[in-house]
């Protein structure tokens, strides 16, 4: 039996529940899928969190899925994709605190510090706007810098309920900070271009 043969048959015996074809498939491909995201990635653990969360994915979708190419195809396609997803969340994370920090730089002017109190107030009233968990988990983040491994131990959750919950707060946050993005952009402009 070819390898292509011996994928076809793990992929439809996965399909339907099967947890030791599911095994196979993670021995298989998850290494290479880790050796592949890590140099795309700026850390192993970033890399692996992709690929946990791909064959987390693969697990509760796999009734409804059907590749029309070979199961490494359809892998390496699928990290591609979350890669992608990844460099845009962090880099839409990179700008808001680039951003922050510019308006930090720019509170030792007396003239913008009445702009940055109420830009703060914003941000402190869309956390308040969140549960209480939701808003601890957020804090570890971005006030303790705690990565999203870390903050699961700390509080003894799953690292996929810590990334959803910290999901949750971007889009609070994103809700409350929507009407004073024009702001934002013209402070940076006005006093940094």
């Amino acid at each position: 039996m070819n390898a292509s043969t011996s994928d076809v048959n793990l992929f439809y015996a996965f399909k339907t529940g099967n947890n030791d074809a599911f095994s196979r498939i993670y021995e298989l491909y998850a290494e290479p899928l880790i050796e592949y995201a890590s140099r795309k990635l700026q850390s192993i653990e970033e890399a692996r969190d992709l690929i946990q969360d791909l064959f987390i994915y693969l697990w509760e979708k796999r009734a409804d899925l059907n590749i029309n190419q070979s199961l490494r195809a359809y892998l390496f396609r699928a990290l591609n994709r979350r890669i992608l997803n990844h460099y845009r969340k962090n880099n839409t994370r990179e700008e808001y605190a680039s951003y922050l920090s510019k308006m930090e730089q720019a509170a030792t002017d007396p003239d913008q510090s009445i702009e940055i109190k109420e830009l703060q107030q914003n941000i402190q009233f869309a956390l308040s706007k969140m549960p209480n968990k939701v808003r601890e988990i957020y804090r570890l983040s971005r006030e303790e810098y705690l990565s999203v491994r870390e903050i699961a131990q700390h509080l003894n959750l799953s690292e996929q309920t810590v990334k959803n919950q910290l999901t949750t707060a971007l889009s609070i946050i994103r809700q409350v900070l929507k009407g004073i993005v024009v702001f934002l952009v013209f402070l940076y402009f006005l006093f940094y271009n």
